[in-house]
């Protein structure tokens, strides 16, 4: 094993590059920008690693709930009120085969510009991370980059229990999701979830608020909460095999 000091430059692809300084409150992609993938070119990559860094942690590369419209290519709208911002957290992943549409500059071709960058890192000589995000997903999950084997989470879940090895999700059973404790919350909106999922932040409530993770759910992997933490491992639950 190489004994090469590991130094990690950490930098969020949306925000390097972006040349736009509007910095609209609320504003939209087209008002505020993004930064994109293409925009990691080899002379930004060179300059990088000449500061000494051995890898680039890319954070916000999953596809993540956003408020932007990207249906006309085929990804599905998010409901805004379970959304934080516009652009939305990093770390509320609606596809995990996917990454971010904001971040390519044709969005057809989002994982190709993904792939080109990973490449011209490895190119000028560093290692590349992006985040694994195993906690929790985006309220909303569904995959449209998965393989046709790969059933989405909570596709077979049994919403009528609590708790379930089998299940992907912990549900509050009987209790439909209430978000009337969020900010500028609109029920006219009308994003339903019944029952109501577990929050991302181990807030079991059908009531959210707004310090929680609202915008997330939290995944099972085995652990009964609601029975002093007992794990249930054998058989292995479905959640560790997705």
């Amino acid at each position: 094993m190489s004994k090469e000091k590991i130094i990690i430059y950490q930098v969020l692809p949306r925000l390097f590059g972006n040349k736009r300084a509007t910095r609209k409150y609320n504003g939209s992609i087209e008002e505020n920008g993004s930064g994109k993938f293409n925009q990691f070119t080899n002379r930004a990559l060179a300059s990088i690693k000449n500061m000494g860094y051995t890898h680039i942690w890319y954070t916000g590369v999953l596809a993540h709930a956003s408020k932007t419209d990207y249906t006309q290519y085929g990804i599905p709208e998010q409901y805004p009120e379970i959304i934080k911002g516009n652009a939305g957290s990093p770390y509320a992943i609606r596809d995990y085969y996917d990454v971010d549409p904001d971040l390519a500059v044709k969005v057809e071709n989002r994982m190709g510009e993904f792939e080109n960058m990973v490449n011209r890192t490895h190119q000028n000589g560093m290692g590349v991370i992006i985040d694994f995000v195993p906690n929790h997903l985006a309220r909303e999950y569904e995959s449209v980059m998965k393989p046709e084997s790969v059933t989405d989470f909570g596709a077979n879940d049994d919403t009528e229990v609590q708790f379930s090895s089998s299940n992907n999700y912990y549900y509050i059973t009987h209790k439909s999701l209430d978000l009337s404790q969020l900010p500028k919350c609109d029920e006219a909106m009308g994003y339903t979830e019944n029952p109501a999922k577990v929050t991302g932040n181990d807030a079991f409530t059908h009531q959210p608020s707004e310090n929680d993770w609202y915008e997330t759910v939290k995944l099972n992997y085995g652990v009964n909460y609601n029975d002093s933490r007992r794990g249930h491992f054998d058989p292995i639950p479905d959640t560790w095999h997705k």
